[in-house]
């Protein structure tokens, strides 16, 4: 053990690596269906690696990695985060204002009254709402204050023990409240509420296995029977008898000879017509009315799988069923649509907005010409922009330190934590408008995000690992009690608010709680539980105003409290 605790001071970067790895472990393990998630199990492995060894841990090392982190963050939600505050979504984001705002000012209130100092105080926020990039925003806010050395130190650690305690509670807490507890306050039916708002916005459930008429999309050769309902009809005139179902007429075989199906050519008995639409609707409405025929050369139309980002001012805030009557959208389908990360349901009444990525199925020449009325293809990025990278990171940290805000007598930065995490927001949000600029593989987004706040995470822990047993004992009991009461007190008042106050759908209100507190879990709970995926789109709009405002609140809690 002695040489093991040598060999983890000596190399302590080695000892972060270890403590990300045993974290991703703790935090892949489930109890009842819930997990820690790695960030979290990087604290806790941190913590128990720094019980045997007390590793130096280098500060820059530290704000390097969640720089890093908060620019990923911003960079990812910066195409939703202004769509997020326009009207359609206005509500889960009033919502998700007023959850984080009722949070701060309880995790105030708890501290103030059980005597916490800054760091106490600032990991009761993080852990009982479920952002630990908090940690880092005040971890920089109490280094910037003037106390000596130790005592900034002592502070640090106790965030991580602060939120290691109130962590746990504050996830399973999110999960339970959005799935059981909300639902009975409210005194509704998940299911029936899902039901209902499927309905509205045109959404139809599908039996397991059968595919989605917005999901599937398949070619068909049907031979043109003598009498048939087409026969004799223009290509254009055909496509119009089912005009709901989206069939097109790709091409067809005349005798020895494949024509393009040009709108006026006129169909013949004896005809073989290649069509495409959804499987669903080829089994049962051709299948039933026509015979298939199996003809390789006829089906062999090159079809493309393509996803675009939506930036054309045309489309945005247009529902799907209204775009779908557009010449141009011509044996087009969508397949797909992401936003904000999350896949969206799709349905007549959904509505598309700026920052969305179409996942686009025709032929190759349709879905290229479509593509340039919507945005601009998303192809993958083989190069990181490091000149917007870097000068985005400097530029940000730099307003961050420059814009002051007083609280009480002090007056406390922005931080550089909070300018990045601006930074990143504003260049996600340019690339929508241009997407050529400041290009990040999603690979490295993805490696920013997920690296960064990990690694973070387990070398504050590691920092705080040798004082964790004397920091429990100086916070005690009440620490816990003071994480479930700011853990509840927003999700209440949310609730009701969002209910009463903003009439909110209960399927959305409950997404936009889990929005609130960035807690996806709390969002999948209500999925699960309701057997519908549409509480994402509550979720959507209220996510990054939650990361912005909960980011913040490190800095602004630290403040408060220690003035």
């Amino acid at each position: 053990m002695i040489w093991i605790e040598q060999f983890l001071v000596k190399y302590p970067e080695l000892a972060v690596f270890l403590a990300i790895s045993i974290g991703y472990l703790i935090g892949g393990l489930k109890f009842g269906g819930f997990s820690l998630g790695p960030v979290t199990g990087s604290l806790f492995a941190g913590i128990l690696i720094g019980q045997f060894a007390d590793v130096p841990i280098a500060g820059m090392a530290k704000s390097l990695l969640f720089l890093l982190f908060l620019f990923g963050i911003g960079y990812s939600v910066g195409p939703q985060f202004l769509q997020a505050l326009k009207r359609d979504g206005m509500k889960p984001v009033l919502l998700a204002v007023v959850v984080c705002v009722t949070g701060l000012g309880t995790a105030v209130v708890v501290a103030k009254i059980l005597g916490l100092d800054p760091g106490f105080g600032a990991g009761l926020l993080s852990g009982a709402l479920t952002e630990s990039p908090a940690m880092g925003t005040a971890t920089e806010a109490i280094n910037a204050l003037p106390l000596p050395e130790a005592d900034r130190a002592r502070f640090v650690a106790h965030i991580a023990v602060a939120d290691a305690v109130c962590y746990v509670f504050g996830a399973v807490g999110v999960i339970l409240f959005c799935s059981v507890v909300g639902p009975k306050l409210l005194g509704i039916d998940l299911v029936a509420e899902a039901l209902k708002l499927e309905k509205e916005y045109g959404i139809t459930r599908k039996a397991t296995g059968v595919a989605s008429a917005w999901h599937r999309f398949e070619i068909r050769a049907y031979r043109i029977a003598e009498g048939a309902p087409i026969a004799g009809r223009s290509v254009v005139d055909a496509e119009a008898t089912f005009p709901e179902h989206r069939l097109f007429i790709q091409r067809l075989r005349r005798g020895g000879l494949i024509l393009e199906a040009a709108p006026e050519l006129v169909i013949e008995p004896g005809d073989i017509v290649a069509v495409s639409g959804t499987r669903e609707v080829l089994v049962t409405v051709l299948g039933q009315r026509s015979e298939e025929v199996e003809d390789r050369e006829l089906l062999d139309v090159p079809i493309s799988v393509t996803d675009v980002l939506l930036t054309s001012p045309e489309l945005n805030g247009r529902s799907i069923a209204d775009v779908a009557t557009e010449g141009w959208t011509r044996s087009l389908y969508l397949r797909t649509i992401s936003r904000g990360g999350q896949d969206i349901p799709l349905a007549p009444g959904i509505t598309m907005q700026r920052g969305d990525i179409l996942r686009l199925v025709g032929p190759e020449p349709v879905v290229v010409s479509a593509a340039k009325r919507i945005g601009v293809v998303v192809a993958p990025a083989t190069a990181t922009d490091f000149l917007v990278l870097g000068l985005a990171i400097f530029l940000g940290g730099l307003v961050g330190v420059l814009v002051t805000f007083p609280i009480g007598d002090m007056r406390i930065s922005l931080s550089t934590s909070v300018g990045t995490l601006l930074a990143g927001l504003v260049v996600g949000h340019l690339r929508t408008r241009f997407p050529l600029f400041g290009r990040i593989p999603d690979a490295a987004v993805s490696l920013m995000t997920a690296l960064g706040l990990a690694a973070f995470v387990a070398m504050t822990g590691l920092h705080a690992g040798p004082v964790f047993g004397p920091a429990i004992a100086e916070a005690g009991v009440g620490l816990l009690v003071g994480g479930i009461i700011v853990t509840m007190v927003p999700l209440i008042v949310g609730l009701y608010f969002g209910r009463y106050v903003l009439g909110m759908n209960p399927i959305l209100l409950l997404g936009g709680l889990a929005g609130a507190q960035t807690m996806t879990a709390g969002m999948a709970a209500v999925q699960d539980r309701s057997g519908s995926s549409v509480a994402v789109l509550g979720y959507t709009p209220a996510v990054p105003i939650g990361h912005i405002l909960l980011t913040t609140w490190g800095t602004v809690i630290v403040g408060i409290i220690a003035g």
